[in-house]
């Protein structure tokens, strides 16, 4: 396992939250989408010319643009 950002997490990867660098605001909007420390995320798709990527965390399907998923480090798995 490696550390990667979930914005170069491979399609189909899955990666286990270690870090959320984003300011107090912006990481207490993740917290609340489920995105915390621990929790297990997969990446689903990601749209072409650097659009947003959709993650699964848990049964949840969530959007995010590419910058801000760049603020999620994870130990990414295969």
């Amino acid at each position: 396992m490696s550390m990667v950002r979930l914005s170069d997490l491979p399609v189909g990867q899955y990666g286990i939250i270690e870090d959320l660098e984003a300011e107090e605001p912006f990481r207490l909007r993740l917290q609340a989408l489920g995105f915390r420390i621990g929790k297990e995320v997969r990446l689903i798709r990601q749209a072409l010319f650097g659009g947003p990527l959709q993650i699964r965390i848990g049964s949840v399907n969530v959007i995010l643009r590419r910058r801000d998923a760049a603020f999620i480090h994870v130990w990414a798995g295969e």
